[in-house]
């Protein structure tokens, strides 16, 4: 039976309980319950969905304990030297803005996309993000990773925050004669909470993976990648 901590049980994480498999078993940890490197010990692994102004107590008794971590916190800023420590722990984390399986399938259309601008007529990029009134960072960080999987300069991000939006983003190419338009949108966020733990269970399942920070993208490439190659 495998065990894993569940630390934010709300908009996101609430659904990672109702989509656990018969040999999985979630401990759920909330603010008024707090986990501890005692109360860590003996799991197999943690996943954490904290805003970011929650994330640094965390951090310490995560590393402490040792299991293997994956975080869906964003608008926070990273300590530079937490691939080192987690390193040093001998642990294994994932970091993502967005646990979406299907956002890694867009990722690898954005890298083409970038590649193969050169011969495009002077385009334009322009990323347009919708997220629901309450998340606070802005541009949303998935936003700035599809900027940074384009891979090119001068790209225009735009953000709106109304009602209970999931997520949708969408990149607009525009040139004199064409437009091309690539649109993403999550219908609930249970598939968050669903890429989540398939990182989790990807951390517990592949013991021979090295101690350090991976991100989600990183682990869907690995299983992707053809044996052949």
């Amino acid at each position: 039976m495998k065990k894993i901590a569940l630390i934010g049980a709300g908009k996101t994480g609430s659904h990672v309980s109702r989509l656990t498999r018969t040999d999985e078993v979630v401990k759920e940890f909330t603010s008024t319950d707090k986990p501890t490197v005692k109360s860590l010990m003996g799991l197999d692994a943690a996943i954490i969905f904290v805003p970011g102004d929650a994330a640094e107590e965390l951090i310490a008794p995560l590393l402490k304990a040792g299991i293997p971590s994956v975080w869906g916190t964003t608008g926070f800023a990273w300590p530079a030297d937490l691939p080192e420590r987690v390193k040093v722990s001998g642990s294994r984390w994932v970091l993502a803005s967005n646990f979406s399986l299907g956002m890694s399938l867009v990722r690898r259309c954005l890298q083409l996309i970038g590649k193969g601008s050169s011969i495009l007529d002077d385009p334009t990029f322009l990323i347009h993000e919708v997220h629901h009134k309450d998340k606070k960072d802005k541009p949303s960080g998935t936003a700035i990773k599809w900027e940074e999987w384009l891979g090119l300069p001068d790209v225009q991000i735009s953000s709106k925050r109304e009602g209970d939006v999931k997520g949708i983003h969408t990149l607009q190419v525009k040139t004199r004669f064409e437009t091309i338009t690539l649109k993403h949108e999550a219908h609930d966020r249970a598939v968050f909470a669903r890429g989540a733990l398939w990182a989790a269970r990807y951390l517990i399942e592949t013991p021979n993976l090295m101690s350090g920070v991976y991100s989600f993208e990183s682990l869907v490439d690995r299983e992707l990648m053809d044996p052949h190659e």
